[in-house]
């Protein structure tokens, strides 16, 4: 929703060093700016860098673009999923409950793993989890120019295929020389700040520029706090017709664990309570909690990009990325818990790799222990673009190789009773390889004064393999190659002048991720994904309408447990399908007022789902897919009386959701229904300080005591009855914050 102007930046002669920093008076990712454009402007890489993966007006795809500058009234400390909030079919989740921390984005009930992400046409999903991790990149929303989610498989691109959705982020060039400071403060002790500077063009050819942030938080949850630093730097080179671009961006972030959730009993009891790290006596009685029960990990982006326009119809791009990720989980693993609670085998010396010793008339064979779990991984990417343009034709030519090199391990720091063991034993390690080649052609096609022809051909071909020991102690091997033939095709028709149709049609296929390998033998998934759609503008409205089929084979589906580090356990199901209508419009109403809804209707169904309840196997037949509400609307008014204040209400509604894929009640997530008020005034004093503009964003206005996200598990109860199996189901909670604010200033010089 679209946001008071980002601030208009004085030129400077010369600027060696600058503080710098974020916008904070945009309200919101989805509305059109009611007040004048900004006179700062971007180096326009599109043509060139990204000419290729983006969507155009003309394609037969479904998306939504997105700016900086509608963004930045709420870019206060909160994560790009949290920014991307109000867009269409989009629900999202925070560990923590205030949107800072470990954050997760679903896209027409697809999770994460199936939002393929790109920056600057670069790969940005782990390759082994498939996940994409925004805490590693704290307040990269502050250098990204511009979003574009493409709904559904859209067109092929960089990476792992999408089954969810494409979010490809374009960072800034800036043309202008610029210097600005920001800082922001809000509850739960947040803080935010952000120094950001260009040197704009020197001698015509040069440019650079930087970020400096830091945001810090305590969260809603008991000890879910957020350390997080980051930095973006970039020089550029461009003369005539060659850009060449450097840039070195990443982030070091320390945040509590605060991926447990809570059973419904506590919820109702206290919402904020974490068991991370919880220390007990022998007796059970609570004695505290370990004080360095963290995440800890760093993550560091090096990208060269050399962009070429050849003549009028031609043009490539290059592009080469290092990314070098390390950091570790510190655990306590408390004996009591373990024995009478959870039940893991994390205290026990055979998990732990240690000898068993006697003690006296006593064999030691389980301790409390502290262990650290380890990643040290290195991912290489080398990408080339062709691309042909014409008045009539478009053809994009696009390759990329990548090699992805990632070592596990866990490491024991302290044990109450270990024998002759030294600290930092290694009691399990193992490492993953995964490189991938892929080719892909497109072209569009105009063949009659209405009619455009979209074909889009990709060839992907990956080779995973795995070998060591997981923490059990269990043994891992992988070897697994895959070929995958994903064609797409689509037409586009153009009513007149402001309104056109389109149709597509894609096949898309993808491998299993590490996890998957993990809990079971799972098979590559395939998507065949329709979409209808009807796109159109006047001068005072903007509209998008679009109708979907996806139907899934073997799709590799939530069933809402979660492994020991959090991260979701998927299982292969046979036939499934998502079919849905999203609707979203913009209307200048009046001379002072936007308003900018948008709903999305669906019924997302597993269609043939076996479970095994009591002992017994069950065809359960027609089932709700797990996280998968049938409704998610959006809605932002935006009130700007003048061109210095103006105030927006945002309103997110979540239908009832499954957590599971039994349409067990035990595993429903209740609907919701939160607003938050986002208000902007803008202050232009006399003298050195070009702007000063204030931001005021109130989180959940009406105070919704409301959960975004949960867990779902079963389990068979053998022991109760010793002549009957009894299936018990469990749930967790991740509770949301109530009313909470953020509040900012950035200054311009």
């Amino acid at each position: 929703m679209t946001p008071f102007i980002r601030i208009k930046m004085i030129r400077m002669k010369t600027l060696l060093f600058a503080l710098g920093s974020l916008t904070l008076l945009p309200l919101q990712a989805q509305i059109q700016n009611p007040f004048p454009a900004d006179t700062l402007s971007t180096i326009n890489l599109e043509e060139v860098l990204l000419n290729g993966i983006r969507a155009k007006d003309d394609t037969p795809v479904t998306f939504t673009n997105v700016t900086q500058e509608e963004i930045a009234a709420r870019n206060l400390g909160q994560d790009i999923p949290i920014l991307l909030n109000f867009l269409p079919a989009v629900v999202t989740t925070s560990d923590a409950g205030g949107g800072i921390g470990y954050t997760g984005i679903r896209v027409r009930g697809s999770d994460a793993t199936r939002v393929n992400v790109t920056i600057n046409g670069i790969p940005y999903n782990d390759a082994e989890s498939q996940g994409t991790f925004w805490v590693d990149l704290p307040d990269f929303s502050s250098s990204v120019a511009q979003f574009q989610l493409q709904r559904g498989v859209g067109t092929s691109t960089n990476g792992s295929g999408a089954f969810g959705a494409s979010l490809n982020l374009q960072t800034t060039t800036h043309k202008e020389a610029f210097a600005t400071i920001a800082a922001s403060v809000g509850s739960f002790n947040t803080l935010k700040n952000t120094l950001q500077f260009s040197t704009g063009p020197l001698n015509e050819v040069w440019n650079f520029s930087g970020r400096l942030s830091r945001i810090i938080s305590e969260g809603y949850i008991d000890r879910a706090s957020a350390d997080l630093n980051a930095y973006f730097f970039e020089g550029s080179f461009r003369a005539g017709n060659t850009l060449l671009r450097a840039l070195a961006f990443g982030g070091h972030e320390i945040t509590d664990q605060a991926w447990y959730g809570v059973d419904k009993t506590t919820l109702e009891k206290d919402r904020t309570f974490n068991p991370a790290g919880a220390i007990f006596d022998a007796n059970g009685t609570a004695m505290g909690f370990y004080d360095n029960q963290v995440d800890d990990y760093t993550q560091n982006h090096f990208q060269f990009h050399w962009n070429q326009q050849l003549n009028k119809n031609w043009d490539f791009s290059v592009g080469l990325n290092y990314t070098h990720g390390y950091g570790f989980y510190e655990e306590y693993n408390d004996l009591w818990y373990q024995q009478n609670v959870s039940f893991d085998n994390d205290i026990s010396f055979e998990y732990l790799q240690l000898p068993f010793y006697t003690l006296g008339e006593t064999t030691i064979t389980t301790t409390e222990n502290v262990t650290r779990k380890w990643l040290d991984n290195d991912y290489y990417v080398a990408n080339m673009a062709l691309n042909y343009v014409t008045p009539g034709t478009t053809l994009n030519i696009g390759t990329l190789w990548s090699r992805y090199v990632g070592d596990h391990f866990g490491t024991l720091l302290w044990a109450q009773q270990a024998g002759d063991v030294l600290p930092r034993k290694r009691f399990y390690e193992n490492q993953g390889i995964k490189s991938e080649l892929s080719i892909f052609a497109k072209g569009q096609y105009q063949w009659a004064a209405n009619w455009q022809g979209f074909l889009d051909l990709q060839l992907r071909t990956l080779q995973y393999e795995v070998d060591g020991l997981l923490a059990g102690p269990e043994p891992i091997q992988i070897n697994d190659d895959f070929l995958f033939f994903n064609p797409k095709a689509g037409l586009t028709f153009t009513l007149n002048s402001t309104q056109k149709l389109y149709f597509s049609y894609a096949r898309a296929h993808r491998e299993p991720n590490r996890t998957d390998y993990e809990n079971g033998s799972p098979k590559p998934e395939s998507l065949n994904d329709f979409e209808l759609g009807w796109r159109g503008r006047s001068p005072k409205i903007q509209w998008q309408a679009n109708v979907y089929w996806m139907a899934y084979k073997d799709q590799l589906v939530l069933t809402g447990a979660l492994d020991d580090v959090g991260a979701p356990i998927r299982q292969n199901v046979g036939n499934s399908r998502r079919i849905g209508l999203e609707i979203e419009g913009k209307v200048q109403w009046a001379a002072h007022w936007l308003w900018q809804p948008n709903i999305a209707f669906s019924r997302n169904e597993n269609l043939d789902f076996y479970f095994q309840r009591d002992g017994q196997l069950q065809n359960l037949g027609r089932t709700n897919l797990a996280y998968s509400p049938g409704i998610v609307a959006g809605n932002a008014i935006i009130f700007a009386p003048s061109t210095r204040f103006q105030v927006a209400l945002l309103t997110k509604y979540v239908g009832k959701q499954y957590m599971g894929n039994i349409d067990a009640e035990s595993s429903v997530l209740e609907a919701y229904n939160i607003s938050d008020l986002n208000a902007v005034y803008r202050w232009q004093p006399k003298g050195w300080i070009q702007s000063v503009e204030w931001s005021l964003l109130l989180n959940n206005l009406f105070n919704v005591a409301y959960v975004s996200n949960g867990s779902f598990y079963t389990y068979d109860d053998t022991w109760s009855n010793p002549n009957q199996i009894k299936t018990i189901e469990e749930a967790g909670y991740y509770p949301q914050a109530g009313f909470h604010f953020l509040t900012g200033v950035t200054i311009v010089f």
